[in-house]
């Protein structure tokens, strides 16, 4: 049971957290959604409607009821999201990694750390070798890796509309195989 104190603690809380407050705030807020215009329906998208329903078509096959179509609906609102959010993942590292003078926040900060030294000491005495390393950007497994380290929190986001994406097929199809068996048994 929750004390009276707690209850009023938590009221109190409730009360202070009312989200941005300012207009740059709330407007960086309204765009959270759409970073990836992932959380969108898929029904809102009248090219992936279609493809809904000739995928529902497919699966609930010929001659199927109203109740069949519409558990073959919800399976393939499914995996239409959960293939928006693989082509979404695979375009931004695409993207990504196209970019030839990709480098991490980390990365650039740490050159800044270096080259604020370096100039507080002597502003003259820039090697060759730090110049090589300032304006270095990483190639090959290392640019992969600078990547996925650099841009985990964007990728982390998709994988989380990934793994809801994939819950909502594995339960439509339960859910879809049941009303199947229910309907022969």
């Amino acid at each position: 049971m929750t004390s009276e104190r707690k209850i009023r603690a938590n009221r109190a809380n409730a009360r202070a957290s009312t989200g941005p407050r300012t207009t740059r705030g709330r407007a960086r807020a309204a765009r959270n959604a759409l970073r990836h215009a992932l959380s969108l329906p898929v029904c809102s998208d009248p090219v992936l409607s279609e493809e809904v329903e000739t995928l529902a078509r497919e699966i609930a096959g010929p001659g199927a009821n109203a109740e069949t179509h519409e558990l073959a609906r919800q399976v393939a609102e499914a995996q239409i999201d959960l293939r928006r959010v693989r082509y979404a993942r695979h375009q931004f590292l695409s993207d990504t990694l196209s970019k030839q003078y990709y480098d991490s926040l980390a990365n650039i900060r740490r050159k800044e750390k270096v080259l604020d030294a370096i100039l507080r000491r002597n502003p003259l005495d820039i090697s060759m070798e730090t110049l090589k390393f300032m304006t270095s950007t990483p190639q090959g497994p290392d640019k992969l890796a600078t990547v996925l380290s650099g841009e985990a929190k964007k990728l982390l986001a998709m994988d989380r509309y990934e793994r809801r994406a994939l819950s909502r097929r594995k339960f439509a199809i339960r859910a879809f195989d049941a009303a199947n068996r229910d309907r022969a048994g």
